[in-house]
């Protein structure tokens, strides 16, 4: 059975471009509630840890890098079938064969500045919003 929570990270490129505003009105008009979200910049060594599933991966280095390179927003979300209907939203990692309307059509640049993270699996989501949030926090 499908959660109701995931995770998303507004990554560097998205946040750059001032399209944090866009992007939370999309995530609002699919029907998402916001249940926590920061504004906040990664360290080089907190980029590799979030990442570290990648760190064997010939693009580790350039990941770190980019996502510890300017501020990023990152927010747990809720809807029924969160990780899903999120995944759908921002559309494929690779902007030219994201499906039309989705955040990563409209606002990425290319596979690498891709706007926007969302977690794979419902396990995932919350290892991600763990990383970043508190119980507390997220509730």
């Amino acid at each position: 059975m499908s959660g109701n929570i995931t995770f998303t990270m507004l990554k560097p490129d998205a946040v750059e471009n001032n399209h944090i505003g866009a992007i939370l009105q999309k995530i609002n008009e699919a029907g998402f509630r916001v249940r926590a979200m920061k504004y906040t910049r990664l360290t080089p060594e907190a980029a590799g840890q979030f990442y570290a599933v990648h760190a064997a991966r010939p693009f580790y280095a350039d990941l770190v890098k980019y996502m510890s390179s300017g501020p990023i927003v990152a927010a747990i979300l809720e809807k029924d079938n969160a990780v899903t209907s999120f995944r759908d939203l921002i559309g494929a990692t690779d902007p030219t064969k994201a499906a039309p309307g989705t955040i990563r059509a409209l606002f990425a640049k290319s596979i690498e500045a891709n706007a926007v993270h969302g977690s794979d699996s419902d396990e995932n989501a919350q290892i991600e919003g763990s990383f970043f949030f508190s119980a507390l926090e997220r509730f």
